[in-house]
């Protein structure tokens, strides 16, 4: 049995759930955030004079977290800034921009150690320290590593060719969807999209929104690339206005049914 990702490509359009479980688990990330979650847990029962410290600090980043995950993928995440500085273009590619150009590859909608970590404790960590000292922040901590696994799971199952049952999950991947194939101005959550009610940024019908010219390119087109030329010389391409498999299918590489299917999704 594979217990560690070999480094492989892998196309979220052709996995089947069973497959996704397989290559999620063995991602070295997962992995990371279940060992620290581990370790932070048992450190906050350690460091505990009682359940109070540590029950409040995972409930507050709880609370935290998704308006967390809004703020930073709205304002950072979509930020035309990031690609405008050759100091920030190799993040900016690695964090978000590869994953509009492809909304399939698996390897690059996991979020990177050096990016995740480091935000995950500085949400966490300070909350949790508030309300519960040493106790409460490794608890804090602890249930952000785990919500940031439900967040990525959920997050491959809104690309995964895969039909939810349950009505609150089909809503969930399909306001997504809507995210990376209609506009990407709104619906800037994964698993909750409470912040985007509160800040008005939900929206679930595509006659109401218009669709978005940049929904692949976050803004940065080809024009752009020929100011700012970090991003595409990392990728060894210009950017792309559509997904992969739009052109593969007006090359006649993929059956057209398929590229129907990826189009239809945003309309489901």
């Amino acid at each position: 049995m594979q217990l560690i990702w070999t480094g492989r490509s892998y196309d979220l359009g052709k996995m089947s759930l069973r497959d996704l479980i397989v290559a999620f688990s063995t991602y070295y990330a997962i992995q990371a955030y279940v060992v620290l979650a581990l370790l932070s847990g048992a450190v906050a029962v350690y460091a505990a004079g009682g359940w109070l410290p540590p029950l409040l600090g995972a409930a507050t980043a709880l609370i935290v977290y998704p308006f967390a995950w809004y703020l930073i993928h709205r304002y950072i995440l979509h930020s035309r800034m990031l690609y405008k500085s050759a100091w920030t273009a190799a993040t900016w590619k690695r964090i978000h921009f590869d994953h509009h150009q492809d909304p399939h590859r698996l390897e690059v909608l996991f979020g990177a150690l050096w990016t995740t970590l480091p935000t995950i404790a500085a949400v966490t960590l300070p909350a949790g320290w508030l309300i519960g000292g040493i106790a409460g922040a490794a608890a804090a901590f602890s249930a952000g590593l785990i919500t940031t696994c439900v967040y990525e799971f959920g997050h491959c199952i809104q690309h995964l060719n895969y039909k939810p049952r349950a009505e609150f999950l089909k809503r969930m991947k399909r306001l997504h969807l809507l995210h990376h194939f209609h506009n990407e101005n709104g619906n800037y959550g994964i698993v909750s999209f409470g912040p985007d009610r509160l800040f008005h940024t939900c929206y679930d019908s595509v006659r109401e929104t218009p669709r978005s010219a940049t929904v692949f390119n976050l803004g940065y087109d080809r024009a752009k690339a020929e100011s700012y030329p970090w991003v595409a010389d990392l990728t060894g391409s210009l950017p792309l206005d559509r997904p992969p498999a739009a052109y593969e299918a007006e090359a006649g590489q993929v059956a057209e049914a398929e590229f129907q299917v990826l189009r239809g999704q945003a309309r489901k």
